[in-house]
């Protein structure tokens, strides 16, 4: 939510709104990597309906390589599954970042000039010996994904790109080169809600 308007106005927020929802957001800021105890807490946690955002920070914190991702969003999905074996399950790829799409972490901030904006530190080629990029941990997702939903129909994924894309960026850039603006999180907030709450979508009313 950093940069979001307030905290009602983060995407969040405003697609739980949008979706007549009450949200319970596990987004602690810099976070979302994957980490054993906080699947075991939304395993744990009643819900009607889950999302589970995975990408960007586990890509900018050049924390883990392909061989260790793969494993680690399976274990993730499993904790779940373990307390909430057929509530709707929706995997959310990273919405688009161009300093991350092919260039891999570490991601700083560079402070030249006074304002704040993130670059990313890797190397592209690092890549092809398993360093993640978006663009490498969306392909995964969307493979995981599919492998998994052949034995659970209630397993979806969503390509965050479909969220806030190159058209977004275009129009409505990243600030920092990281984090979306007031509008953004309006944008992403009012796409997620049309995708995901509307007939036929994931969470739509008396699916699943």
């Amino acid at each position: 939510g950093t940069t979001a308007g307030s905290p009602t106005t983060t995407w969040p927020a405003l697609a739980a709104a949008l979706g007549g929802v009450e949200l319970v957001n596990l987004g602690l800021s810099g976070n979302a990597l994957l980490d054993p105890f906080v699947a075991r807490v939304v395993r744990d946690t009643p819900a009607d309906l889950i999302s589970v955002k995975i990408g960007i920070n586990v890509v900018n914190a050049d924390l883990m390589r392909l061989r260790a991702f793969t494993p680690a969003v399976h274990g993730f999905l499993d904790t779940v599954r373990e307390g909430h074996p057929t509530t709707p399950l929706l995997v959310v790829s990273p919405v688009l970042c161009p300093v991350q799409e092919d260039t891999p972490g570490p991601l700083l901030p560079d402070f030249d000039g006074g304002t704040v904006r993130f670059r990313a530190l890797g190397d592209p080629a690092e890549s092809a010996g398993g360093k993640l990029t978006l663009r490498a941990v969306r392909d995964e997702l969307a493979r995981i994904t599919a492998q998994r939903a052949a034995g659970d129909p209630n397993l979806y994924h969503l390509d965050g790109r479909s969220l806030y894309g190159e058209a977004d960026a275009a129009e409505l850039p990243l600030p920092d080169a990281l984090h979306p603006d007031a509008a953004g999180h309006r944008r992403i907030g009012e796409r997620f809600a049309g995708l995901v709450f509307a007939p036929g979508g994931p969470f739509a009313a008396g699916d699943g």
